[in-house]
């Protein structure tokens, strides 16, 4: 038996992966400490799990604060983690001293229970809610100039708060090391190798377990005629104008629709339903997408992952620059269509597309044999319990970073000699062409080189490729 000590941030899309975990490490006799918050009081203390409230450690937020983490800034999500960390300092000393817990299980925004992991000096198991990323799989982020401009002027901002934790034991480089994937840091991934974008890139340290779901149900799909669920998850969900859309477009269908919608929305806005369209603040999930034929989803990993785990196709439609790198991953494995044109009339094609072509419901149910075949959270429960691990093999990042210095290093040589040639050939005037076409395509030439070095290195340590 071990002490087992959980921190995870107030995010349903974070703590839900969690659940099962810490249900699985109480059966099998481990004291289990579970520091959360109010709202997720009765979900945690179903589990066995010991509920600590973290409730008044969170700081009085400006109204310019709340409007930043209601649209999900990276800048204003990151300083309140940092903020909550200094609040908690204390009471977490005092914990650590005399729970004394053998594992800290983090999730990997959770900045108080990574940086307390560390100060104690006590094994960190990194909770991963979406795709690991790192230099390759971050490929498949794709930020909005929105998000771009929060991070890069939050950036004087961030650094000013991470100083403030130097005082307190806490050592930190940059915020980007408290979120980045590494190879050296024990993680559950809740999705299987397949699903996870370059997942040969990722050491021993990485336990893949699939989707940590309450459920055993299996996929039905037998009914009279199609069922469509509409979800945009628990945080930008209060979008009537989306809802609106997806009724006026699948009223006049030969389908069932439910909307599931949050609390946020007062549901008497949407008008008179029709017939075939139901609304709920909340549904149980996993029960409804194990029946449903097509969801439209904001493409959130848990919602993705619950989706095909019940052999659900997707019309996808991210808000974020995460949600974009998951929603890319679906589609790429055939198993969703992007709502390109969130019109009724796009809507409308979008689903019935989904509904129309068999190989849609095909790749779903792939993808959740697949998911059905990972370790699960048994698997999730002993990895954390035989914390820390040992990585055996290559690491093909370390090997490819070694590599990449020389490929920066060979392709200016090569526009020097260009350069030289140019102007001896032609005319030195014009060599600033020579310059400035290099400094384009040094991009994506050497990210093509990069990538070609990755497969060879793959190759190399027999890891598979998905």
């Amino acid at each position: 038996m071990k002490k087992i000590a959980i921190f995870c941030i107030p995010a349903h899309g974070h703590t839900n992966p969690m659940l099962p975990v810490a249900a699985e490490l109480v059966r099998r006799g481990n004291e289990v400490r579970f520091y959360s918050f109010n709202e997720f009081e009765n979900k945690i203390k179903a589990t066995g799990a010991e509920f600590v409230s973290c409730d008044s450690f969170l700081g009085e937020l400006t109204e310019k604060e709340e409007e930043g983490l209601k649209n999900v800034s990276t800048t204003e999500m990151t300083i309140q983690d940092i903020r909550i960390t200094l609040n908690m300092d204390s009471f977490l000393d005092e914990e650590f001293k005399t729970f004394q817990p053998d594992v800290v299980y983090s999730d990997s925004v959770c900045f108080w229970g990574k940086l307390n992991a560390w100060k104690h000096n006590v094994p960190l198991v990194v909770s991963t809610s979406t795709f690991a990323f790192n230099q390759m799989a971050s490929q498949y982020m794709k930020n909005s100039p929105k998000e771009l401009a929060d991070m890069i002027f939050g950036l004087p901002r961030i650094s000013k708060e991470l100083k403030t934790l130097e005082p307190y034991g806490y050592k930190v480089k940059n915020a980007l090391s408290l979120v980045q994937s590494d190879n050296k840091t024990d993680s559950v991934v809740y999705t299987s190798e397949r699903f996870q974008p370059f997942s040969e890139s990722f050491s021993n340290h990485y336990a893949f377990v699939g989707p940590s779901v309450f459920s055993d149900a299996s996929p039905n799909k037998a009914k009279e005629r199609p069922l469509v669920y509409v979800s945009m998850g628990t945080v930008i969900n209060d979008r009537p104008d989306f809802y609106t859309k997806c009724i006026d477009a699948l009223k006049g269908e030969n389908v069932n629709v439910i909307i599931s919608c949050g609390n946020a929305l007062d549901i008497s806005v949407l008008g008179e339903l029709p017939e075939n369209v139901k609304v709920f603040p909340y549904v149980d999930q996993l029960d409804i997408l194990s029946k449903a034929d097509a969801f439209i989803t904001h493409c959130g990993m848990n919602s993705v992952s619950e989706s095909l785990y019940m052999a659900t196709p997707m019309v996808l439609y991210p808000q974020t620059g995460e949600q974009q790198a998951v929603a890319r991953r679906a589609k790429e494995i055939g198993a969703g269509v992007m709502l390109t044109n969130d019109s009724v009339q796009g809507i409308r094609s979008a689903v019935l597309e989904i509904l129309n072509n068999n190989s849609y419901a095909a790749a779903a149910e792939e993808c959740s044999e697949d998911f059905r075949s990972c370790t699960g959270t048994a698997g999730a429960a002993e990895f954390i319990e035989n914390a820390p691990h040992k990585s055996d093999g290559v690491n093909i990042l370390e090997e490819l970073n070694k590599s990449n210095g020389k490929i920066q290093l060979l392709y200016w040589l090569v526009v020097a000699a260009l350069s030289v040639l140019f102007g001896l050939l032609l005319s030195w005037k014009f060599v600033w062409i020579v310059g400035v076409s290099a400094g384009v395509l040094s991009t994506p030439i050497t990210k093509a080189i990069q990538k070609k070095k990755y497969y060879s290195l793959v190759e190399k340590s027999g890891k598979v490729n998905h």
